[in-house]
């Protein structure tokens, strides 16, 4: 126990209620995490979201960073998309092992489209005192002003984009932070191609995430 004027602190009360007590000042610090928010189809999930999520997360140093499929993306046709079932497993696939990543199926339960501001009103109330980072890919920036209320989503979090080749950073809102990560030109669409004309992508996603697709006989038609 930690003795302070009047009153008794435990160890795991301190950290329960995420503050901790500066001996040297005697001061309260209620800095809370800083959480990372990586949405998207994941169609499948492949190694360059994977390095997106890495290098901002060290380079911000965040303390974990949340997948988020989608049940149905809000800017895409639904064709060719795998099920939302197959995809949230492939997820849990690719991030075993490393504890600063997890997912959430909060999108894949609402069901229909899925809208970037109802899942950070969501995550705004799981977590009220910690700061939250939209970690999205340079591709997805010229989708932003069709986002549905995205004044109030960049109230809510800091956008973070990671740089992707090909896709050069131009006319970047002010309310967007960058951060470079590892050039990986990798998608989904170039994936699913190969696996339509029966190459290989092997390397292309986690070895896991390889068996599960194969195994399952995903994106062959």
């Amino acid at each position: 126990m930690f003795k302070i004027p009047n009153r008794q602190v435990s160890v795991i009360g301190i950290l329960d209620l995420g503050f901790v007590w500066d001996l040297g000042f005697g001061n309260w610090d209620f800095s809370g995490m800083k959480i990372g928010i990586l949405g998207g189809t994941f169609n499948p999930i492949h190694i360059g979201h994977l390095i997106l999520a890495e290098e901002v997360r060290e380079k911000l140093g965040l303390d974990k960073v949340i997948f988020v499929p989608t049940y149905l993306p809000p800017h895409k046709e639904a064709l060719g998309i795998a099920e939302a079932q197959a995809r949230l497993n492939m997820v849990k696939l690719a991030i075993e092992g490393n504890h600063y990543f997890s997912v959430s199926d909060k999108e894949i339960k609402r069901n229909g489209r899925s809208y970037t501001i109802d899942t950070v009103r969501e995550f705004k109330k799981e977590y009220p005192q910690d700061e939250l980072f939209f970690l999205i890919g340079s591709d997805l920036l010229k989708y932003l002003e069709e986002w549905k209320d995205l004044s109030e989503v960049a109230k809510l979090v800091k956008f973070i984009v990671g740089t992707r080749p090909g896709y050069p950073l131009e006319d970047i809102p002010s309310y967007i932070d960058t951060v470079a990560i590892r050039a990986v030109d990798v998608s989904g669409f170039q994936i699913r191609e190969r696996i339509k004309q029966s190459r290989s992508f092997r390397y292309l996603v986690p070895e896991a995430v390889y068996k599960y697709i194969t195994e399952n006989k995903l994106y062959e038609d």
